[in-house]
C-alpha cells in the first residue's frame, strides 16, 4: 500500500508555487517602474487602460474608473505598481503571504472589472484569472510555511497549542436481553 507524502513535502510544493507568483507579480511590475514613462501618465499605457475601462468595463466598476480614478489617475496609477511589486515580494519571500494573496486578488479583480464583465468565459481564460487563482492559493493554503519568513514567524510562537486526535475506547453496549412477560420474575 502506497502512502501519502509528508506534509513537509506538500509545503516545499507550495513555497514552489508561492515563490513563482511572486516571481510573475514582480515582472509584471518591473518594466512599470524601469519604463514610467510608457506606463505613467499623461501618455502611458494607463492612461488608455483606465479610459477604455470606464467605457466598456464592468457595468458596476465603470463609473469608478470614470469619477475616481481617471481625476486621480497618477495616484493610481503609483498605487498599481507598487501594489504589483509589493505583492511579488512578500510571495517571494513568503512575508504575510496570506496578506500578499489577498492583494494579489484584489489587484487581478480590478484589472478584470476594467475589461468587462467578471464571470465570463472569456475572462476565465485569461492571464488575470489565472494569477487571480494563484494568488488564491496563497491566502489559502499556507504557503508560507515553508521557505519563509512566515514560517520562521510561526516557529517562534511558543504556547500555541497543537489539538491532538484521541481515540477513547468505551465497552461494548450491553442489551438487557427481552424480558418475557409470563416470567415469574415480573410481577
Amino acid at each position: 500500500m502506497k502512502t501519502l507524502p509528508s506534509a513537509s513535502t506538500y509545503a516545499r510544493w507550495l513555497a514552489l508555487a508561492r515563490m513563482l507568483t511572486g516571481v510573475a507579480w514582480i515582472a509584471h511590475a518591473l518594466p512599470k517602474f524601469l519604463e514610467s514613462e510608457s506606463f505613467m501618465p499623461p501618455k502611458g499605457s494607463i492612461v488608455s487602460l483606465v479610459t477604455q475601462g470606464a467605457q466598456h468595463g464592468s457595468h458596476v466598476y465603470q463609473p469608478f474608473l470614470a469619477n475616481v480614478v481617471l481625476p486621480n489617475i497618477a495616484l493610481f496609477a503609483e498605487l498599481v505598481r507598487l501594489g504589483e511589486m509589493l505583492t511579488g515580494i512578500v510571495l517571494v519571500f513568503g512575508l504575510f503571504t496570506r496578506f500578499g494573496g489577498l492583494v494579489g486578488m484584489f489587484l487581478t479583480l480590478n484589472y478584470m472589472a476594467a475589461k468587462g464583465p467578471l464571470v465570463t468565459s472569456g475572462q476565465l481564460a485569461t492571464p488575470d484569472f489565472a494569477m487571480f487563482l494563484l494568488s488564491a492559493i496563497n491566502l489559502v493554503l499556507p504557503t508560507g510555511r515553508a521557505f519563509g519568513i512566515d514560517a520562521l514567524l510561526g516557529r517562534s510562537r511558543r504556547g500555541v497549542e497543537h489539538v491532538r486526535a484521541e481515540f477513547v475506547p468505551e465497552p461494548p453496549l450491553i442489551t438487557p436481553p427481552p424480558t418475557d412477560p409470563n416470567s415469574p420474575a415480573n410481577p
